[in-house]
């Protein structure tokens, strides 16, 4: 069993930029935009246990400023376990991480984003 710690440097930029667009977005109140970028920082993050918490931790303060009941319940489970299943490497891989998909089913991850892994030299499985 491989145990996952911190997010390889490579990566971090692009986490961060995510993370960036995400708050940008949010500030000027593009909602959907906002939460697109949340879910991609969470595809990218979701392998490294802080990372992993840190999103689903800002997905749970924008599940309450939008004031979305499902949201905020859908996020503690994932914001109490997230972490711990990334640390044994037992996340689904391209989970985007909101109450609106089940907590433990894999995605295709978008081109884009396996552009990124890619780059930063990243084996997505």
């Amino acid at each position: 069993m491989k145990f996952y710690t911190s997010m390889p440097k490579s990566l971090k930029p692009y986490f961060k930029a995510e993370l960036d667009k995400y708050r940008t977005e949010s500030s000027i109140g593009n909602i959907q935009i906002a939460w697109n970028h949340l879910e991609r920082a969470h595809i990218i993050g979701q392998k490294y246990p802080y990372a992993h918490t840190f999103v689903h931790w800002k997905m749970l303060q924008f599940g309450i400023k939008i004031k979305s009941g499902k949201e905020i319940i859908g996020q503690i489970p994932r914001l109490v376990f997230g972490g711990v299943k990334s640390f044994v490497g037992k996340i689904p891989f391209g989970n985007t991480g909101g109450a609106n998909v089940p907590p433990l089913k894999p995605f295709p991850i978008e081109k884009g984003l396996q552009n990124i892994f890619a780059k930063a030299g990243i084996d997505l499985i």
